[in-house]
């Protein structure tokens, strides 16, 4: 007698129709926005099939809102500033079984979102990150570039994770994310994202994504100031960490 087939919908996929299911699978593309208006048309028109923009308007004074919508992307308005403000609005606004971030200044380009979907589908990850791998030359500040170097290695250190990267390009399932109760508000949303998905047991994997200079000006990373921000936000996380044995 021959045994049973899985059904489709639990049967292993291959790579390949991984790939595939990803472009297919519907996605809410979650776009902390501020000030972001030149660079939206090209952002939103970067999108695959089946994923839906969710831009939450963090206080923008160049139109970005009127922008979004007329590009047919969903607008949330979040006054409260910050990125995990932005962040966490947008995850709460979202309906899709899964959930992406992405930043909206055209550095990272959400054509390559479903490579990052893939995984999730194949369930090899619960949550996949975007390792930032530049295109030109100061796509990257070296000032950022040390400060993410640094802060890899105490993730490492403190937490037991190993990371080459925390970058704002990923992907998870919504449910899981609502899950771990993100409370930070500030920069340090993605660390803690990390954190307490790591905590929860979830696998957590990094995959390369292109990282090109962005349109207009940085609020973090591109300033000085903005990346010790977010260092001292990411730090006081990391802090709270008991060492792995």
């Amino acid at each position: 007698m021959q045994p049973p087939t899985a059904p489709d919908s639990l049967a292993p996929r291959t790579p390949a129709q991984a790939t595939s299911a990803a472009h297919s699978t519907s996605v809410d593309v979650i776009f902390p926005c501020l000030n972001e208006a030149a660079a939206l048309p090209w952002v939103l028109g970067r999108l695959p099939e089946g994923y839906r923009a969710i831009v939450v308007d963090n206080g923008s004074t160049d139109g970005s809102a009127d922008v979004a919508r007329a590009l047919g992307a969903l607008v949330i308005t979040e006054p409260r500033r910050g990125f995990g403000s932005a962040a966490h609005a947008g995850l709460l606004a979202a309906t899709a079984e899964l959930v992406a971030f992405c930043d909206a200044d055209a550095s990272m380009d959400p054509a390559e979102l479903p490579r990052l979907v893939a995984p999730i589908i194949e369930g090899r990850a619960d949550l996949v990150l975007g390792r930032r791998r530049p295109t030109a030359r100061g796509s990257w500040p070296v000032h950022a570039r040390v400060a993410n170097r640094a802060l890899s290695t105490l993730i490492r250190v403190r937490a037991g994770i190993h990371l080459h990267d925390l970058g704002p390009m990923r992907v998870a399932r919504r449910e899981q994310l609502l899950a771990l109760a993100l409370e930070d508000r500030r920069s340090g949303y993605p660390l803690e994202m990390v954190l307490r998905s790591n905590a929860s047991g979830h696998t957590i994997l990094e995959l390369d994504t292109s990282y090109s200079p962005r349109v207009g000006i940085s609020k973090v990373t591109g300033t000085v100031r903005g990346t010790i921000s977010a260092i001292s936000d990411m730090s006081a996380l990391l802090a709270q960490v008991k060492k792995p044995r």
